[in-house]
């Protein structure tokens, strides 16, 4: 198979070594040069910085891993062209031309994975597992907390300049950090916004939300809080999850699973594989996408669930102070 990846940022390198350690080869790079990364990796690569020259080499999938406001500008001609879509999330900074997206879709044929990756974390996966065996009764409530300081995340580049700290880009942190709201989805059903707070409150020099608290009801009966900032130090990504007859906890810094259930009154430990790493939420979702591609498996992150969850960040932004 043929692949264009559009953007070699972090995400778009990323995508690229993955792809080369599953023993796909035939890459082409269409990118603006804009990146901060070294282009060593690149040597024996075609690059193009004009996507109708990218997209003339025909290529089965398009990865989408430019700043989040150009997305679409990439995936309708890409769509068009009949081409498969591993599209990073969010997948747009608005629901505008969405629908040229699905249109293109349509006459093209393509396929869609939206690129949530903790879809693949297997703590994650465990606590579906436990939710639908019922493990702590009928679930109630869940809070999740991911708190990480910006400047950190790129150490290499002036994190005033990334997409996720520029509202031209498509930046701040309901939207870069929009992934439990996609899990939460996928654990609990589909959410309405019952109430949000998103602001700027710390001394970042950037002119989005660094910090944001959504108040979510789904369609299981689940209340759920997410809290969202782009400030705390040291980093923080867990949930909580309160049912009828026990709690689940998850840590995202060691990937354990912990189960409370009230008629042992004692706590179960559910750790991750020997040997994970974040990478391997990517590599399994690379391996993913190849099976969707050729046809094996369906999508488990559609594009009708990342519109869902853009719907439902775009919501809570509109009660930004």
């Amino acid at each position: 198979m043929k692949f264009l990846i559009a953007g070699y940022g972090s995400i778009g390198r990323r995508h690229m070594r993955n792809l080369l350690a599953l023993g796909e080869r035939d890459i082409i790079l269409y990118r603006t040069r804009r990146s901060t990364l070294p282009e060593d990796e690149l040597k024996g690569f075609t690059v193009e910085t004009d996507l109708q020259a990218a997209l003339a080499h025909q290529p089965d999938a398009v990865i989408i891993a430019n700043p989040t406001a150009k997305h679409l500008d990439v995936a309708i001609p890409a769509a068009r062209a009949g081409c498969h879509l591993l599209m990073e999330k969010p997948i747009s900074h608005s629901m505008e031309r969405l629908d040229q997206l699905e249109e293109a879709l349509r006459a093209g044929g393509g396929k869609v994975l939206v690129g949530f990756q903790f879809r693949f974390h297997p703590g994650l996966q465990r606590i579906g597992a436990l939710l639908r065996d019922a493990a702590i009764g009928r679930p109630l409530s869940a809070y999740v907390h991911w708190g990480e300081y910006l400047p950190a995340w790129h150490p290499w580049e002036d994190y005033r300049q990334g997409y996720s700290a520029r509202r031209d880009l498509g930046g701040g942190v309901t939207l870069t950090l929009c992934h439990p709201m996609d899990y939460c989805a996928a654990l609990f059903g589909e959410a309405a916004l019952e109430y949000a707070f998103v602001g700027k409150v710390s001394d970042l020099e950037i002119d989005v939300d660094d910090i944001a608290v959504m108040h979510l009801y789904h369609s299981s009966g689940v209340r759920a809080t997410i809290h969202l900032d782009y400030f705390q130090q040291p980093a923080s990504h867990h949930l909580e999850i309160i049912g009828t007859q026990g709690t689940i906890r998850w840590d995202n810094s060691d990937g354990v699973v912990h189960l409370y259930q009230a008629e042992s009154a004692s706590w179960k430990t559910f750790s991750p594989p020997q040997g994970f790493e974040r990478n391997d939420m990517f590599l399994d979702e690379m391996r993913h996408f190849l099976a969707v591609i050729r046809g094996e498996e369906q999508s488990i992150c559609t594009l009708e669930d990342g519109i869902r969850t853009l719907s439902l960040a775009l919501q809570a932004m509109e009660y930004q102070a």
